[in-house]
């Protein structure tokens, strides 16, 4: 067994090695290019499709459904204690280096959202079925590859989906509550399989009500925390942007553990680029690919943009308050701790709530993914008994140790970005194609 962890840590090193990361967000930057800074002219027009009202168009859930959807898998652990992780190993600049992954990542997202639906397909149940590995058979015309890719995202939600958020949801119970892990699995798996068991539109409606009131509420409190102490707020903006380029307070005290910290907790909070937000997309209700493609994108921004820097800014401020040391502490330890520092009394639940929700709303949202990852493989007739392993996998993780599982689910996340980067990238002239067409059709009055 230890010879088996000591392989998977050699080889999850190498899968979320700066290789990895520099074509994940190289991926971005070209997609930015070639799509003229697509992300940016046109973030307004974005948000507005998330929050507005829409003709009913094909397809099984709305367009902020899907999006609620895929935000439930992306907001999780990593924009608490991912977060903390990053600014510990690389220091304040990490922080930085998070904004920027996220800023080129958008586009990323909006081509994933795009060819999810350019390529979906109807299923023989009549429900949307898309994603990397519909587009990779449909738009490549490589179907091994679609294999590999559904294999991946099938094993890693077993991982990273359920085992390991409900692991996370039992130990924040416990330390808070003192509540035994075995109680909390049967509450949460209880819970868990009343949404998972309806399927897309059950998972949709329960993620549309718990995302943003979960979102919302650690926002508003980190905001509380920097309205009380806006004396702080400058000096660590000033830190954050200082330290990306000198490295002070990283490990080494080197500019490299900045980005390559900052890099890596903003892909891995975000997940741009690893193709498991495009099989929620492919659902959606939407008149055109692009329009889908512009909600997608917004997700990045809301997970990164607004939810981490909250987390970001106010570990700076933490750090700045306590002489510039984090204590010898990291993780979730670490933003509790910062939190309840800078708000006695209430910022420790804050972001104790948020950890247990965000992980929650995480096992939902990667069920749906690994079903549909499933099903490609096996077929439709493999969606109720995938549902009742996945139910399971969730109490397991409750009363399990994952050290090994953690490192497989790290493993094979990172290998789902694989595929899909190849599939963006052979496929970004459908992209681009898509998008000139939705401008020329909005101008012409044929959208709206």
């Amino acid at each position: 067994m230890q010879n088996l962890q000591s392989i998977m840590e050699t080889v999850s090193g190498w899968v979320w090695g700066p290789y990895m990361l520099v074509l994940i967000v190289g991926t971005g930057i070209f997609l930015t290019f070639r799509l003229l800074f697509w992300q940016f002219r046109m973030l307004p027009l974005a948000f507005k499709q998330v929050f507005g009202k829409h003709p009913s168009h094909e397809g099984d859930i709305s367009q902020f459904g899907s999006l609620m959807t895929a935000l439930s898998a992306t907001i999780g652990t990593g924009n608490i204690a991912g977060v903390a992780t990053a600014c510990v190993l690389g220091g304040p600049g990490a922080v930085f280096w998070m904004w920027m992954t996220a800023l080129f990542g958008m586009a990323t997202k909006y081509g994933e959202g795009v060819l999810a639906v350019k390529y979906r397909v109807k299923n023989e149940r009549g429900e949307m079925s898309g994603g990397p590995m519909y587009y990779i058979e449909r738009g490549l015309k490589w179907k091994w590859l679609a294999l590999i890719f559904a294999f991946f995202g099938a094993v890693a939600s077993f991982g990273i989906g359920s085992s390991v958020q409900s692991n996370t949801v039992a130990l924040a119970v416990e330390n808070g509550f003192g509540l035994e892990t075995w109680v909390t699995g049967i509450v949460i798996t209880a819970f868990s399989a009343l949404v998972i068991l309806g399927g897309i539109k059950w998972i949709s409606r329960a993620a549309s009500f718990i995302v943003p009131i979960m979102a919302i509420g650690y926002v508003a409190g980190g905001l509380i925390i920097i309205f009380t102490h806006l004396d702080l707020v400058g000096p660590a903006l000033k830190m954050i942007f200082t330290y990306a380029f000198t490295g002070e307070a990283a490990v080494g005290g080197a500019i490299g553990a900045a980005i390559r910290y900052g890099v890596a907790r903003g892909v891995f909070s975000n997940e741009a680029g690893m193709g498991s937000a495009p099989i929620a997309a492919a659902a959606a209700k939407t008149d055109h690919p692009a329009r889908q493609g512009l909600v997608s994108m917004t997700g990045t921004f809301i997970d990164t943009i607004i939810v981490c820097s909250i987390t970001g800014i106010v570990l700076v401020m933490g750090f700045i308050m306590a002489g510039s040391d984090f204590g010898g502490q990291t993780g979730a330890v670490l933003t509790v701790s910062t939190f309840n520092k800078l708000l006695p009394g209430v910022g420790g639940w804050i972001v104790t709530f948020g950890i247990i929700f965000f992980a929650y709303s995480t096992i939902l949202g990667w069920s749906y993914y690994g079903e549909k990852c499933a099903t490609y493989l096996l077929g439709e007739k493999f969606v109720f008994p995938y549902r009742i392993i996945y139910i399971l996998s969730v109490f397991i993780g409750c009363v399990a140790t994952l050290d090994l599982v953690w490192l497989f689910a790290d493993t094979f996340n990172g290998l789902m970005a694989i595929p899909n980067l190849i599939g963006l990238l052979l496929l970004s002239g459908v992209i681009a194609k898509e998008s000139k067409d939705f401008i020329a059709r909005r101008k012409s009055g044929e959208l709206y």
